[in-house]
């Protein structure tokens, strides 16, 4: 059996609820989770590297005070409260840029305490896994979030940004040639990339996503609802590479789509959940 994980990222209190239903109506149609990595509280002038506004903040309209909680849009909460298939994953605080790659202790955890009180005031049930702005963590950031949650999914991992107790555990996760690892009771996912992106041809996408499940047994697949409506235009081919993602999981009967808190959960069977998170198992050497 492989697993997946879809993870789509950046939904906030500007998110409109339109774009969400086009893009997942069908993959909760057909029961397949979908993991919104939610910004608790975003910064309405949120600025890429270069300067230029976020993508996700393009349906800004109007004057809007400096940061939105979530618990602030009730038309956002009420939809996803009434599709059990979205499960709420924390992403970051604000999305100020590189705001965890910060080595401030202190400020990483309170921006950890208090993005959690922002979903709890919202009726949330503070999330077990953590994402961080654009996957980046510095070494104070791992050993705060090892401290809150029991999931960190990101992009890689650099020997350098890690703690130093963690580089054993580490270094075997490297010579064993797997992309998932474990420290404690934090399990570390990575993910190939974002092969669900406006930056690729459509007719590609498909193809590398099937490739990229063959090649291991837990795949985290990583979008953004922001980019399928890029500029404000609404990308048909797109969103049509999405969907047929969707109708190719749903019919797989080797595929399990799962939450990141179902991978807590997988209860013992021929592939246990301790080899699924050590890939330990012979049929899981590429975990």
């Amino acid at each position: 059996m492989k697993y997946v994980i879809i993870r789509d990222d950046d939904t906030n209190a500007l998110t409109p609820v339109s774009c969400l239903e086009k893009l997942y109506r069908t993959f909760l149609e057909r029961g397949l989770p979908v993991n919104l990595a939610t910004i608790p509280n975003v910064n309405t002038s949120a600025v890429w590297a270069d300067g230029k506004e976020e993508g996700f903040l393009f349906a800004k309209t109007g004057l809007q005070p400096s940061h939105r909680s979530i618990s602030s849009n009730p038309e956002l909460l009420a939809y996803l409260k009434a599709n059990a298939g979205y499960k709420i994953v924390h992403h970051g605080y604000e999305h100020e840029y590189l705001e965890f790659a910060r080595r401030d202790s202190v400020e990483i955890a309170h921006r950890l305490d208090e993005g959690r009180e922002h979903f709890e005031r919202a009726g949330i049930e503070a999330p077990k896994a953590f994402v961080a702005p654009y996957d980046q963590l510095s070494r104070e950031a791992f050993l705060e979030v090892a401290k809150r949650f029991s999931i960190l999914s990101t992009g890689w991992f650099e020997l350098k940004k890690l703690p130093l107790s963690w580089w054993p555990s580490f270094l075997l996760k490297k010579l064993s040639k797997r992309p998932h690892w474990r420290v404690g009771q934090l399990q570390l996912l990575s993910h190939p990339g974002c092969l669900l992106s406006h930056k690729r041809a459509p007719e590609t996408i498909l193809p590398l996503i099937q490739q990229s499940i063959a090649n291991q047994s837990v795949t985290v697949l990583v979008t953004h609802w922001w980019e399928y409506f890029h500029g404000g235009i609404t990308h048909e081919a797109y969103i049509n590479a999405l969907h047929q993602t969707a109708h190719w999981l749903a019919n797989n009967d080797e595929i399990r789509v799962i939450s990141f808190a179902d991978l807590l959960n997988l209860e013992p069977s021929s592939v246990t959940k301790e080899q699924i998170l050590t890939g330990l198992a012979p049929t899981l050497s590429s975990l």
